[in-house]
């Protein structure tokens, strides 16, 4: 008869014990908070739930990419905050690896001062708080710039004051809207797809397609054919003076800039190290390979270099995106409104600090799980295979 070892003995088992055991402590810790912070809540008489969402939010918001009015509810104010983190993340992170791309490359430069003016800014700009640089950007367009009256017009139709940058703009339609979105679906899905259909079409049969020409092609026509179909409008709006402020046209405010600008500057020079370190860890003998074979220097780059440093570069480039992304809940210090601030003003107005914590987490973490798996995603797409 075959003897039974005791369960203390066997690895599988005893690891089941204890997982068993943390399971059983956390949920008991979990349960003990959220009795504990019911009766909190109830012996303050402060109601729980969600149901706020629906009452009138009494406040108004400086900037918002929907139409919001001050007597709307506060599910509709989170809204429009959560639009505003948005539109700073998605623009910031763009402008952000496109800076730190390009100041990557100059750094290695074989020209003296083109790789000190970009090492000398990836120093300067990333040993000084992304706060403080919020404050100096928000100070220059508040303190500096010019009223409206005296504002600047550099070319026909932009001024720049301290109301922000007033530009011409297409009249309000709802076409640009799902120009926008054709815009982003093109980018996001369509010109990875060329691109993989290209590199293909390479590694199977040796045949190179034009894949540049059709993915700019792919960008300019498909928002074209939408703006078509949606009625083509062309009224242009021309800003002008109007009173005491702009009328017309399209206005970045004073906020939106400033987060923007410190936002990119301060991210593109962790991406710059990140693009550097990347390149240089790509063997030099492929730099010599390549110009062996008659290859010029941008060739080299764009088609042996890049492609190998990439698998380097993905996973930093990743968590750089991710800051951005966090750091512009700084926002709330030079007072533009995003989710954060909303999310504030919501709490101290309904006193529902647990649920407006816990939206303020659901909404950074859906942020972050979102590009966490499209890079990770691409990661996994050039990563190396073996044949």
């Amino acid at each position: 008869m075959e003897e039974r070892t005791p369960f203390w003995q066997d690895p599988k088992k005893r690891s089941l014990v204890y997982q068993g055991l943390t399971l059983a402590i956390v949920g008991g810790m979990g349960y003990y908070l959220f009795k504990n912070t019911q009766a909190n809540l109830t012996k303050q008489n402060i109601a729980s739930g969600f149901g706020f969402l629906s009452q009138e939010a009494g406040f108004d918001i400086s900037e918002s990419v929907i139409e919001y009015f001050s007597d709307e509810t506060y599910g509709k104010a989170l809204k429009v905050g959560f639009l505003n983190t948005l539109k700073v993340s998605v623009v910031g992170n763009v402008f952000a690896v496109l800076l730190g791309g390009i100041v990557g490359i100059l750094s290695i430069s074989s020209n003296w001062l083109v790789s000190r003016i970009s090492r000398g800014y990836v120093e300067m700009v990333r040993n000084v708080p992304l706060l403080l640089q919020l404050f100096f950007w928000y100070t220059l367009f508040s303190e500096i710039f010019p009223s409206v009256r005296q504002a600047y017009n550099p070319i026909a139709g932009v001024f720049v004051s301290n109301r922000g940058v007033v530009i011409p703009a297409f009249e309000s339609h709802p076409v640009w809207t799902w120009v926008l979105l054709t815009i982003l679906g093109t980018v996001v899905v369509i010109v990875p797809l060329i691109f993989s259909w290209g590199k293909k079409q390479k590694e199977e049969f040796g045949i190179e397609r034009p894949t540049e020409w059709i993915m700019a092609a792919a960008l300019i026509f498909l928002p074209i054919i939408v703006w078509m179909i949606g009625g083509m409008p062309s009224k242009f709006e021309i800003p002008s003076l109007q009173g005491f402020n702009f009328k017309g046209g399209f206005t970045l405010s004073p906020e939106y800039i400033s987060l923007l600008l410190g936002l990119v500057l301060y991210t593109g020079a962790f991406i710059a190290e990140i693009v550097r370190a990347g390149i240089l860890s790509v063997n030099k003998g492929q730099w010599e390979a390549s110009e062996a074979l008659g290859l010029s220097g941008w060739r080299t780059l764009t088609l042996v270099i890049i492609p190998q440093a990439l698998r380097v570069i993905i996973p930093p480039l990743t968590s750089q995106l991710l800051n951005l992304t966090k750091n512009s809940s700084l926002a709330v210090a030079i007072a533009y409104p995003d989710f954060v601030s909303v999310a504030n003003t919501s709490l101290n107005q309904t006193g529902q600090a647990i649920e407006m914590v816990g939206l303020i987490m659901l909404v950074y973490l859906t942020f972050s799980l979102t590009t966490s798996f499209a890079m990770n995603w691409y990661n996994k797409k050039i990563k190396l295979t073996e044949r």
